[in-house]
């Protein structure tokens, strides 16, 4: 007869002892390095915007990201795993407009557009720490030491060079096209941000 498996081989502490264990022993660093110069599986994560707290939402699609890397690592791939930080868009700066009393545009443009925008810098990464803490708990192998950062001026720069290769190869047109509007911010919401809930209004808000 087979002995009684112990019930104290799976749980919080054990999960605690491996992560130390893979931390301190740079274990995803080594996976990674160990397989260079193999065939090329690479990635760069959709990056999460660090103002606002993770939940298990994120959880769910970064254990689907862990799982495939994971396999293209198993079937032998170099598979660098790169973070990434979202620090573009309008939540963001709807959080800072609260923080500093700004209700329209014209209050960010009396503030100043470029105290505003250092403004929305610091507040991006305000929950930095518990998204590192979480990326970390749930075993997600991924390189936070060298993310991109999307108001780096060398990301945006990559940007437009991509931009530019569209249109130079003519894929890129001017168009017009139906979009929901926030006449308060005077800026397009995308369909997420719609989703939040919205009111219809027949004048702009900035009317005082």
């Amino acid at each position: 007869m087979f002995k009684k498996p112990s019930q104290n081989l799976f749980g919080p502490n054990s999960e605690v002892e491996v992560l130390s264990f893979w931390r301190e022993n740079r274990v995803f660093e080594k996976s990674v390095e160990d397989r260079r110069g193999k065939p090329l599986f690479r990635f760069l994560e959709g990056p999460p915007t660090a103002n606002g707290l993770p939940h298990h939402g994120h959880i769910r699609t970064r254990m689907f990201k862990d799982l495939v890397l994971r396999y293209a690592a198993m079937r032998g791939h170099y598979v660098p795993r790169i973070a990434g930080w979202d620090t573009h868009g309008l939540p963001v700066e709807l959080e800072v407009q609260s923080e500093l009393g700004l209700k329209f545009k014209e209050d960010i443009e009396g503030f100043g557009l470029s105290r505003f925008a250092e403004e929305c810098k610091k507040n991006v990464f305000k929950y930095e720490t518990e998204w590192r803490r979480l990326t970390e708990r749930i075993g997600f192998w991924l390189d936070l030491e060298h993310a991109y950062i999307t108001f780096k001026n060398e990301y945006i720069e990559s940007v437009w060079w991509s931009l530019k290769q569209l249109y130079d190869k003519g894929l890129i047109y001017k168009g017009f096209k139906v979009v929901p509007y926030c006449p308060r911010d005077e800026t397009p919401l995308s369909s997420h941000e719609v989703a939040l809930g919205y009111d219809e209004a027949d004048r702009p808000f900035g009317v005082r």
